[in-house]
């Protein structure tokens, strides 16, 4: 469940969320919610996700983050022009 708050995130554990999914958060404040979600519920999966970058991802690596999610690795992938002859 994609969650931007504490109060989200841990409404979606508390209903059977299998993974809880913190969006846009900076990361203090995602490191803060995660913690709340695992002392609640440490069995939860919980991941990061929203504007991590390769420069950024060390500030949204931690201790009760199980997941990151990055898009740059799709949308912002160079192209590359190549042919297959067979």
């Amino acid at each position: 469940v994609e969650c931007s708050s504490a109060d989200e995130a841990l409404a979606a554990a508390r209903a059977g969320a299998d993974i809880v999914l913190l969006d846009n958060l900076a990361p203090q404040d995602l490191h803060a919610v995660a913690a709340q979600v695992k002392a609640a519920h440490p069995r939860m999966t919980v991941e990061a996700s929203g504007g991590i970058v390769l420069e950024t991802l060390p500030q949204f690596l931690g201790p009760h983050i199980d997941v990151v999610s990055m898009g740059c690795l799709t949308h912002s992938a160079p192209a590359l022009d190549f042919a297959l002859r067979v």
